[in-house]
């Protein structure tokens, strides 16, 4: 779905967000109105169909559902005050406030367009890597980074990132990221965002063996699911997803670049029939 700044309607946005998960999990207004703490199976969904309206408390319990932190919260926030709004005032006010919340976290969706990103670490990394190293030799920045790249590399790297406007040019060998956050298009890039993946996944098994512990940070456990816990799971893991991005996202003082992989795949085939104590 799209980055929250680009709604206006936020029943439109809850309602993205169920299809979304929906397609992705075995997710359902009941579990989507339990994860808010509201005891009806479907008020969330007399919500999206403008049945009924958020008030400002019960739209902190669907924030939190949802997993929304930091500038999305506001943003949410300011979304169900503007589409509760009787007064021309009033929706002004929220209107201003989401616009100003929008171009401070400008969020770039990365589409068919710019299929290159996905294709190496080298992307991202040096994304995050070239505004923390003003002024530096390709050579330089190559050295810096734990994985291989050459200075050759660097450079065409960072050709493509200002190309495509991932990046901006502010001086010979300076350069600083036009938006916050990036975010892939699964719908355009579905093969790309899966090779990333599987990229990331193996540099992750490296990193088992290759630092020290107090370098790296592993935790893993084996569980045991159903549909609708599997669907819990899942939206605390977008919640601390989003949460650690907006931490991340707070300071500029920045010197290291990290790769974080939230992992969770299945041991076994389901089991039909009757439940198994």
């Amino acid at each position: 779905m799209s980055p929250i700044t680009e709604y206006k309607d936020y029943r439109q946005f809850m309602q993205d967000f169920y299809d979304e998960r929906k397609r992705t999990s075995a997710f359902s207004w009941r579990e989507f109105s339990k994860l808010a703490g509201f005891k009806s199976p479907v008020y969330l969904k007399l919500v999206c169909d403008g049945k009924s309206s958020l008030s400002l408390v019960k739209m902190e319990q669907v924030a939190h559902a949802m997993g929304l932190v930091g500038y999305e919260f506001a943003y949410f926030k300011e979304m169900v005050r503007f589409g509760n709004a009787t007064k021309d005032a009033v929706k002004k006010d929220a209107l201003l406030e989401m616009e100003r919340i929008a171009r401070e976290h400008k969020v770039r969706v990365v589409d068919a367009d710019a299929f290159q990103y996905y294709e190496s670490w080298k992307y991202p990394v040096i994304r995050e890597l070239a505004p923390m190293m003003p002024g530096a030799q390709p050579r330089k920045v190559a050295d810096v980074c734990k994985e291989y790249i050459s200075a050759e590399e660097v450079r065409d790297v960072l050709a493509f990132l200002v190309k495509t406007g991932f990046l901006k040019k502010e001086g010979e060998k300076v350069y600083s990221q036009t938006e916050k956050a990036v975010i892939g298009s699964a719908a355009a890039l579905p093969i790309a965002i899966r090779a990333m993946h599987k990229e990331m996944g193996n540099m992750a098994v490296r990193a088992v063996d290759r630092y020290n512990a107090n370098e790296r940070y592993f935790v893993g456990m084996t569980i045991g699911v159903n549909e609708e816990n599997y669907a819990r799971v899942i939206a605390e893991i977008d919640a601390c997803a989003k949460k650690i991005a907006a931490i991340a996202n707070e300071s500029d003082n920045l010197n290291q670049v990290y790769g974080l992989n939230f992992q969770l795949f299945p041991f076994t085939d389901k089991i039909e029939g009757e439940s198994h104590a």
